[in-house]
């Protein structure tokens, strides 16, 4: 993730859906790392848009 950071990405989600995690990245941030959640947003990068992890997560 750090090379797509790098290059000018500015969100990413590392989606882990055995662990039901998810690790999000933003550019000049710290890793947040989120524990079972029912969705994320694309936050300014992607406004309005949200991912509902339940499908993911095989809910």
């Amino acid at each position: 993730m750090a090379l797509y950071l790098d290059n000018g990405v500015r969100l990413g989600w590392l989606i882990d859906p055995y662990a039901r995690r998810v690790e999000i990245f933003r550019a000049g941030r710290e890793v947040e790392v989120l524990l079972d959640p029912a969705t994320v947003s694309g936050d300014d990068v992607l406004p309005g848009f949200v991912l509902e992890l339940g499908p993911i997560f095989n809910d």
